[in-house]
């Protein structure tokens, strides 16, 4: 039967992924053949290839702490440019920055770098942090024609004011214009029906994710509903991606780290995981979106914004005193272990601050400052992840399976 709303059909191959604990929601991952591909050529196992989630380095997290990288509320360029080539070298093992940028990328490879604006203008990716990954793409011989610096929403990364700080001849913008309620646009329209696209490079119509969810107030007769397209960008542009996320809680993910800036940041129709405070599915939304095999080999790399963390009122920041000058860098190719690693921080200053940890915080759980938002936070849908093959979730070796290998290092 044909769709009531065309927006791309089921191309090439399905993959149906499912989990134990989501067996309600089984998704439907829909992947049209690569941009170049000849017609009816064989679809790649993007699954098995080199680079991808969780990377050469599964468990691996470097942790660098460099006081001075923000100081009373201002960032510093050069601590944190030191704290980012210290990170890439221990991450790598390589002598140098520049090679551990080249063990990732060359000349020739097209790379987004996907920043995160929403806890503007406390607690955002670092501009300072994005320069300095677009110096060390370049080290790599990377042209600067060929990054492209973007967020999910152009208005955001603009409301930032990210794009006053890209350089010259590198590209930015959004893969939509701007926030709405149901986000079923693959152009990326918004409710204001504007015309003016500059800077939005719309989602794929032939790459979504298919979950029966529907958000609060959708049509569950628009097939649309069900979808969630990956971005255009993410499709057809680029061959690799930088992330860098945010260390902050998050009222219904529990925390937003490296998975849920993928999940929530790289496809449109996302509200549909959190549409009311009854309805929150973030832990089966975030596993599934990131198994779509485009994104498990794209997102190559994960460097965590932990210059300023938020512990409270996440994801949006917007309380000075529920967030701290942490001073730190992750670095990981793993997002799973980046995600528990955060997870751990996030509540271990929660409890220093008297509140109780993320997964224990709900309106149906505990509100002690009557903030809640959605009935039971969802900080599990990291194990989740783990369990789909997206990481390494335990910080204990348990009957032979990897552990977290999680290092801290000091500068002065």
């Amino acid at each position: 039967m044909a769709s009531t709303y065309p927006c791309g059909g089921l191309r090439r191959r399905r993959f149906l992924g499912s989990m134990a604990a989501a067996a309600s929601l089984p998704a439907v991952w829909a992947s049209a053949q690569e941009p170049g591909a000849a017609a009816g050529a064989p679809a790649r196992d993007v699954e098995n290839e080199k680079w991808g989630i969780p990377g050469p380095y599964p468990g691996r997290v470097i942790e660098v702490r460099k006081p001075g990288m923000i100081r009373e509320g201002v960032r510093n360029r050069e601590a944190i440019a030191e704290a980012t080539r210290r990170g890439m070298k221990e991450l790598t093992g390589a002598d140098d920055a520049t090679s551990a940028w080249r063990s990732f990328f060359e000349p020739g490879d097209v790379v987004g770098v996907k920043m995160n604006p929403v806890g503007n203008p406390l607690a955002n990716s670092s501009s300072e942090l994005m320069l300095e990954v677009i110096e060390g793409l370049k080290s790599a011989g990377v042209k600067p024609k060929d990054i492209v610096v973007f967020e999910r929403y152009r208005d955001e990364f603009i409301g930032a004011k990210m794009n006053q700080d890209v350089p010259e001849g590198v590209d930015w913008g959004g893969l939509g214009v701007a926030y709405n309620n149901h986000q079923v646009d693959i152009k990326g329209v918004d409710d204001r029906k504007t015309d003016n696209l500059d800077r939005v490079f719309g989602y794929d119509p032939d790459e979504f994710v298919v979950m029966e969810l529907v958000g609060k107030g959708a049509d569950p007769k628009d097939d649309r509903t069900r979808r969630s397209h990956l971005g255009l960008l993410v499709t057809r542009r680029v061959n690799k991606i930088v992330l860098l996320p945010v260390l902050k809680d998050h009222g219904s993910a529990g925390v937003t780290g490296a998975l849920k800036n993928m999940s929530h940041g790289l496809v449109n129709n996302v509200a549909r995981s959190h549409s009311s405070a009854d309805g929150n599915v973030c832990n089966q939304f975030i596993p599934q979106v990131v198994a779509h095999p485009i994104i498990r080999k794209k997102c190559v790399l994960q460097i965590m914004d932990g210059v300023r963390g938020v512990y409270q009122g996440g994801p949006g920041a917007s309380r000075l005193e529920w967030t701290w000058e942490n001073n730190a860098l992750l670095f990981a190719t793993d997002p799973v272990a980046m995600d528990h690693v955060l997870w751990r921080a996030i509540d271990a200053k929660r409890n220093e601050k008297g509140l109780p940890a993320v997964g224990a915080s709900g309106r149906l759980a505990q509100n002690p400052l009557g903030t809640e938002g959605f009935d039971i936070r969802q900080p599990q849908h990291i194990a989740l992840a783990a369990n789909l093959g997206l990481g390494v979730f335990e910080f204990e070796s348990k009957d032979g399976r990897p552990a977290i290998d999680h290092r801290v290092v000091t500068m002065g």
